[in-house]
């Protein structure tokens, strides 16, 4: 978990994407100052580093592609259930959850897209899955998060949400 400074760096974007071509660009004091906050104190496990014990802050990734992309998110339960959400780092790892797992009719996880790691403002912001054990759905450096239904091509130019290119 590393990248965090005093000052977010300008340029450094997270870029958001619904399945049919909505688009939003959002920098990290965006994300800070455009949603509510939440804080979450995390323990997991770190597989080049064991036990990792952090504070992260942020908005609800939920909230965020709401509030970002209105009208992205299908309106009815069945439609919401059959969403994936791929989540890219700059680093090119990348992480998937179910758009039911956030969503306040199912699971309603509070996953962050965190602005602050122990308290200290970061570059870019970081996925944060409070609920998970391990780190290996914890994604820093978010450069994109783009909403699919399995089984849908990725749209020519749209590689890069999803590779975590560009």
């Amino acid at each position: 978990m590393s990248g965090a400074s005093g000052t977010a760096r300008t340029g450094r974007c997270v870029e958001l994407c619904g399945e049919t071509g909505e688009q939003a660009r959002l920098t990290v004091a965006e994300l800070a100052g455009g949603w509510p906050e939440q804080r979450a104190e995390v323990v997991f496990d770190c597989a080049t580093s064991g036990p990792r014990h952090h504070t992260f802050t942020g908005p609800l990734l939920r909230d965020v592609l709401l509030g970002a992309l209105p009208g992205a998110v299908p309106a009815t339960r069945k439609d919401r259930a059959g969403r994936l959400l791929v989540i890219a780092g700059a680093d090119g790892h990348r992480a998937v959850l179910a758009w039911a797992e956030v969503d306040e009719e199912f699971r309603y996880a509070p996953v962050l897209l965190a602005v602050r790691l122990d308290g200290a403002l970061l570059d870019a912001p970081h996925l944060v899955v409070p609920a998970d054990r391990c780190g290996a759905r914890y994604v820093s450096a978010v450069t994109g998060v783009r909403l699919v239904r399995p089984g849908m091509p990725v749209a020519a130019g749209e590689e890069r949400l999803v590779s975590g290119a560009g």
